[in-house]
C-alpha cells in the first residue's frame, strides 16, 4: 500500500466528534516500513492527539526512529500542514531533506521538506556546551 492509500484509510478511523475534521498520516521509515497514525480528540482535550504523533509513536513502538518519508491527509479546501508540536516530532526523526507531503481528500497535495516544514529548528545541539 503506498502512503497515501495507508494515510487515507486510517484517516477514516479517526475519532473527531467535536471538530469532525478526520487526519490520517503515513510514515514510512528507513527501513521501508510504513506506520500510520489518525487523529483522536476527547472531551478534555477536544482539539486531541494529532495524526502525525500517532504515527511516529508506532514507528518507534516498533523499534524505528528514522523517518524516511512522511504523507498527511485531511478534507480541507487546502493541504494541512502538521501543528507546531508535530513538526518538531517529525524534525526529531527525520532529516531536514525528508520530504513530507501534505494532501486534501480530493486531490490536492503540497510537498515540502522538513526544513521548509519547520525552520529553526530546535536541536539537540543547542544544548551542547562543550
Amino acid at each position: 500500500m503506498s502512503l497515501l492509500e495507508t494515510a487515507t484509510a486510517v484517516r477514516e478511523n479517526a475519532y473527531a466528534p467535536y471538530s469532525r475534521f478526520k487526519v490520517g498520516a503515513a510514515i514510512r521509515a528507513a527501513s521501508g516500513q510504513v506506520y500510520s497514525g489518525c487523529n483522536v480528540e476527547n472531551v478534555a482535550y477536544p482539539e486531541g492527539t494529532c495524526a502525525e504523533a500517532g504515527a511516529i509513536a508506532a514507528m518507534v513502538a516498533a523499534g524505528e526512529t528514522v523517518i524516511a518519508e512522511v504523507l498527511v491527509i485531511a478534507d480541507s479546501p487546502e493541504p494541512v500542514p502538521p501543528c507546531g508540536g508535530c513538526r518538531q516530532k517529525i524534525a526529531e526523526f527525520a532529516g531536514q531533506d525528508v520530504v513530507v507531503t501534505l494532501c486534501t481528500t480530493d486531490g490536492k497535495s503540497l510537498a515540502m521538506t522538513v526544513r521548509d516544514l519547520l525552520p529553526g529548528l530546535f536541536t539537540a545541539a543547542h544544548m551542547d556546551r562543550t
